[in-house]
């Protein structure tokens, strides 16, 4: 069973995005708790430019650390702007992160699929990298058109998908709560119309039974389409991000299917804001090395 961390540990301590002081600690850090395997995201064209500067640093101190960085997560919200020159700059950005993440031979590049262009009047979705029981107020503009937004966001994910490809990268998205592509099902549709075998998925269990989906059945339903999986758990009610155990996912029975299917990709330990992260962080390991050890994965 192969376990790594995910970039919200560094979130919840430094900020968003952390300054490169901040990552090169939450790097340490990480394999301090040990993790042989971490996740590293870039969040505006600053951070990814500071990121690609210092790239011989971050990957020397992940060799002497004895760990890598599996997955690289470019988050660029113009990929999915009305505005087309805004979107192919985007993509440009895509490019250079895929470029960076195939220097630190990742074997996955991640993205979301973002809100849509409504108008929030009050508190926005991910104006922070998450947040938990907000009630948004929310109106369509009168211009807005699901079926053109959905014509953006396939031509870009179709894009990215190419420039993963051509870095020899597989390319995966997650359905996040409030996003675009929100539940398994949406998945499914973007999946298909994407038309990639390099093209999946990340199951986010926090994010998808926050959605009330039955998680063994998103899994059934995805199957080989699953590159990677976000783990943390929660109550089903709020999009907590809590470690497993601590809420009312049915980890066996997801965990069940997963080998089934056939799974062999990276369990990513994905629990931030809460008390004791470092502690939490060392239960969530455990956590999956003993469930997997039960199960055999």
């Amino acid at each position: 069973m192969k376990i790594c961390c995910c970039w919200l540990y560094a979130i919840s301590k430094y900020g968003y995005p952390p300054s490169l002081k901040n990552t090169l600690k939450a790097v340490r850090e990480m394999t301090n708790l040990g993790f042989g395997a971490i996740e590293l995201e870039a969040v505006t064209s600053q951070n990814l430019r500071e990121l690609s500067n210092n790239r011989k640093k971050i990957r020397e101190l992940c060799e002497n650390r004895r760990t890598s960085i599996v997955n690289f997560c470019p988050i660029f919200r113009d990929l999915v702007n009305y505005d087309k020159r805004r979107r192919f700059q985007a993509i440009r950005l895509f490019e250079e992160a895929a470029e960076l993440a195939s220097f630190f031979d990742s074997e996955t590049i991640q993205t979301d699929t973002f809100t849509p262009p409504l108008r929030f009047e009050g508190e926005t979705p991910y104006k922070e990298a998450i947040s938990f029981g907000r009630q948004l107020s929310v109106r369509v503009p009168p211009d807005f058109r699901w079926q053109k937004f959905w014509a953006i966001l396939v031509d870009s994910m179709r894009r990215c998908d190419r420039i993963a490809q051509q870095h020899g990268l597989k390319f995966c998205v997650e359905p996040r709560v409030g996003e675009s592509v929100s539940n398994t099902d949406a998945m499914l549709r973007l999946i298909e119309a994407v038309e990639s075998s390099n093209f999946g998925a990340v199951l986010d269990t926090g994010h998808l039974h926050a959605q009330k989906e039955i998680l063994p059945l998103s899994a059934e339903k995805l199957g080989k389409k699953i590159f990677y999986i976000h783990v943390s758990d929660n109550d089903g009610r709020d999009n907590f991000h809590l470690r497993p155990g601590k809420g009312t996912i049915d980890w066996e029975g997801l965990f069940r299917v997963l080998k089934r299917i056939g799974f062999q990709g990276y369990y990513a330990v994905d629990i931030g804001n809460v008390p004791s992260l470092d502690d939490e962080m060392v239960k969530s390991k455990r956590f999956l090395e003993r469930l997997g050890e039960k199960l055999n994965l």
